[in-house]
């Protein structure tokens, strides 16, 4: 009797290993394409804004309105300096870890979050110092929501920093293979140096 022969790479056991590893196989990181989109969906929002102030800008007869008080340019001057500033020191915490240097993201992560809670102070300090309120007239207003909305996301920006300094005390959770976080952190705290600049550039200076 002629024995029966049996394709091993066709019997139900391999089939299953060989569907697990292509289902496990490697994928691309498409985490930094999140973010990127992330930031995209943001940018509609500040744009919206941006669009709505210079809109009340144009059709107004005189902007300010009359009656609002001068704006003092010293003190956010001093504030976009201090950001613009921190987006370059947490570069150099990304450049780093690259080098598996965590002591260094360490470091001017710190600063970087230091010279953050000084930005969002030197606002808390202006508003406290304001002649106008938020419902003086439209210019005071959109003021108040572009500049709080801005300060919302630097809150958030410090949040993230902080979360990269905790999760950076558990050894090998950052060097130059695996880095996500940081980069993520750092891009999106360039986002928010970049919004400023323009907001800084409408609010204050035009």
């Amino acid at each position: 009797m002629q024995g029966s022969t049996i394709d091993e790479s066709k019997t139900a056991l391999n089939y299953h290993h060989k569907v697990e590893d292509a289902v496990h196989e490697e994928h691309p990181d498409l985490r930094m394409t999140g973010v990127w989109v992330f930031l995209a969906a943001e940018s509609m929002i500040f744009l919206g804004m941006f669009g709505a102030y210079l809109i009340y800008r144009t059709v107004s007869p005189i902007w300010p309105p009359e009656g609002t008080p001068e704006r003092e340019l010293l003190l956010p001057g001093i504030n976009t300096l201090i950001l613009i500033s921190s987006s370059f020191v947490m570069h150099r915490g990304d450049e780093a870890i690259k080098k598996n240097d965590v002591s260094g993201l360490r470091f001017w992560y710190t600063l970087t979050a230091i010279m953050g809670a000084i930005f969002l102070g030197g606002q808390v300090y202006e508003y406290t110092n304001l002649e106008f309120g938020l419902t003086t007239n439209l210019y005071a207003s959109s003021f108040y929501v572009l500049t709080a909305f801005h300060g919302l996301h630097v809150t958030v920006g410090l949040l993230l920093i902080i979360s990269v300094l905790l999760r950076s005390r558990k050894p090998g959770h950052y060097s130059d293979e695996e880095h996500f976080g940081v980069e993520a952190a750092e891009l999106y705290w360039h986002f928010v140096d970049v919004v400023w600049i323009i907001l800084f550039i409408l609010v204050y200076l035009l």
